[in-house]
């Protein structure tokens, strides 16, 4: 296998890791592990693991300026994209929470054209509406008829995970560019372990270890070394070797793995809505992606 295929090898298993992890965590919350506790343990264990591995790179010193920069992306990647995520997953379907997840390209470009000021076409304007129209339709329509108003407050909290994902996205460009990306990234989670501390730990001490049955224990491993340790190195990789406009093509494979999987296991169902809303989030991105990129559809 040449080193190509060895990337989208990878970029496909971070794909599939992220994919089955929507169930695998709705699995585990709220009835063993409550959302806030379980994401104090998620940073917990990546920051031990990041820190590990990163005694086998070549140590590389953070200046004093660039501080600032990573305590904000600690906040945007870590703190309030994690803690909204696992709360919103917690609450609505792994359904709806990875086709909700799809909006963060359209976020990107909203949000660069506003911070950024980056200019925008109309072309682009139409991709984000329709792609936001979409995502409004699965948040408000989206619920099962039994399943109660939680399941809306559960769309908007992934919502606004998608949102701080894409700050996120936007304040860390510049950092990895200059920085190795273990040598960013072990700092990233030790300063976002320190915003969902207060949050996690009084969550943390209400589990009933002895009472949890050895597959939710699985589960929990599942989330902390595969999808957020092992799926980061798989991208990491795939990205030393690919295109990062090839690899964002795998980002779509999300929602389509975690609805298989989902319709596999049981834990979720599909409607009218969720396949018109995913058919919109879609088309948005699409256009979106593609009117951002002329130059690359000619070579």
């Amino acid at each position: 296998m040449n080193s190509r295929n060895g990337a989208l090898v990878a970029a496909f298993l971070a794909a599939f890791i992220y994919g089955i992890s929507f169930t695998i965590a709705k699995e585990v919350m709220p009835v063993y592990v409550k959302p806030y506790g379980f994401i104090l343990l998620r940073v917990l264990g990546a920051t031990l693991l990041f820190w590990i591995i990163g005694l086998f790179i070549k140590r590389e010193k953070i200046e004093r300026q660039d501080f600032f920069r990573i305590v904000l992306a600690a906040f945007f990647g870590v703190g309030l994209n994690m803690l909204t995520f696992f709360k919103g997953l917690s609450l609505t379907t792994p359904i709806n929470a990875s086709v909700i997840m799809l909006t963060t390209p359209i976020l990107v470009l909203l949000l660069s054209a506003i911070i950024l000021k980056e200019k925008i076409t109309l072309i682009k304007i139409a991709g984000i509406g329709i792609g936001l129209f979409g995502a409004l339709m699965l948040i408000i329509y989206g619920q099962n008829l039994n399943s109660g108003k939680e399941v809306i407050f559960g769309n908007i909290l992934v919502l606004v995970n998608a949102t701080s994902y894409s700050f996120y996205l936007i304040i860390v460009k510049r950092l990895t560019d200059k920085y190795h990306p273990l040598t960013f990234i072990k700092w990233l989670y030790l300063l976002g372990l320190i915003f969902v501390l207060p949050f996690g730990y009084p969550e943390l001490q209400q589990v009933q270890w002895q009472q949890m049955p050895i597959s939710i224990y699985y589960r929990v491993g599942y989330v902390v070394v595969f999808t957020t340790f092992l799926a980061y190195l798989f991208n990491i990789f795939a990205l030393t070797k690919l295109k990062p406009t090839t690899l964002s093509i795998f980002i779509y494979l999300q929602p389509v793995i975690a609805t298989l999987y989902a319709l596999t296991v049981g834990s979720d169902k599909l409607n009218i809505v969720k396949v018109v809303a995913t058919m919109l989030i879609f088309t948005g991105v699409y256009i979106v992606s593609v009117s951002n990129k002329p130059s690359q559809l000619k070579t």
